[in-house]
């Protein structure tokens, strides 16, 4: 008898793991490395571990906030331009003498304002997501190439007085004990608090349930309307805190920069289980989304392939990704 239960708990056991959401995407990451490590010499050198976090850090900040996006059931293609606009308004008024926090600070808000405008928009004018967002990515751009010239701006001693610049420039370049990269702990720590705000707080609970089935929640109570906007808040914020951490990287900033980035987002968040139909989520599946396409790229490099197939490769990547997503949805049943 002893035999048999604990034969029944081994097998409910693995029931419950298999049935996790993040189960498939996991195992899809673990035979990616298992690939290109017996293919690609030097990809399980600890120095490319620590290089592929790093390359997938503001990728994976910016996909946080999309989750709760996708999950209340809208989308935003403006990521991209608010990283830009962001990064541009923050560099912008660190050159002219303005504090480089209080800078960061106006840029962050910036992007908040974006996004909660594009909430606005798609609850109150009733204007589609797809609509909105699409066109406010092309206003964010275009103010960020006008106002900046379509010029590169140096974040350099030479352009921007403030005695705290080596702090700033060490968000983007700087590594912990002379190994990690600093934008690895900012990837940590956005990750741990979205983790919290989406998956341990009334917040996330009314996100999924509005995005799950709008018309339910708000008979439950949830103002609706209210959620999605502090979801597109949210996307906003995490776009404009990768665009100024990409300054602080890069030491400049232009207006083309972060060009076709809501694509990677979108498909990061996807891959990691996120439905397009909304209601379903997680952020550690956005994450384990996020590591798959670094691995994936960083495997395909090292194989020495020509980087034209990492986009053929993405593209095929979204659409079997949303192939399952609506395969396994219950109305497709």
């Amino acid at each position: 008898m002893e035999k048999i239960d604990k034969t029944t708990k081994s097998k409910d056991l693995f029931l419950k793991i298999i049935k996790i959401r993040e189960f498939g995407v996991l195992i899809a990451l673990i035979l990616l490395i298992i690939v290109f490590s017996l293919t690609a010499d030097s990809f399980t050198k600890p120095e490319n571990f620590l290089n592929i976090l790093r390359q997938i850090s503001l990728l994976g900040i910016m996909s946080m906030g999309m989750t709760m996006v996708l999950v209340s059931g809208e989308i935003d293609l403006s990521v991209g331009s608010i990283y830009a606009f962001s990064a541009i308004i923050s560099g912008l008024l660190m050159t002219n003498g303005v504090s480089i926090w209080v800078s960061i600070i106006i840029g962050l808000i910036g992007g908040i304002s974006i996004g909660i405008l594009n909430g606005v928009l798609v609850t109150y004018a009733k204007i589609p997501a797809l609509i909105v967002t699409l066109g406010m990515s092309s206003v964010a751009r275009g103010i960020a190439l006008i106002i900046s010239k379509a010029q590169i701006i140096p974040i350099k001693e030479y352009t921007v007085s403030d005695p705290t610049l080596n702090a700033f420039i060490f968000m983007g370049q700087g590594r912990i004990f002379g190994e990690i990269p600093m934008m690895i702990f900012f990837l940590l720590g956005i990750t741990v608090i979205s983790y919290i705000v989406f998956g341990k707080s009334m917040l996330g609970f009314r996100m999924r349930a509005v995005g799950g089935n709008p018309d339910a929640a708000t008979a439950s109570g949830i103002n609706v309307k209210y959620i999605k906007i502090i979801a597109f808040g949210i996307c906003g914020f995490t776009a404009a805190l990768a665009g100024i951490l990409n300054v602080a990287f890069l030491s400049n900033v232009q207006g083309t920069v972060g060009r076709g980035v809501e694509l990677d987002v979108i498909a990061a968040v996807i891959v990691g289980g996120t439905a397009l139909s909304g209601g379903k989520g997680t952020i550690i599946g956005t994450l384990i989304g996020v590591l798959i396409l670094g691995v994936l790229r960083n495997g395909i490099i090292m194989l020495d392939v020509s980087p034209f197939y990492q986009v053929l490769i993405v593209g095929i990547v979204i659409i079997v990704a949303v192939g399952i997503d609506r395969l396994t949805t219950n109305d497709n049943l």
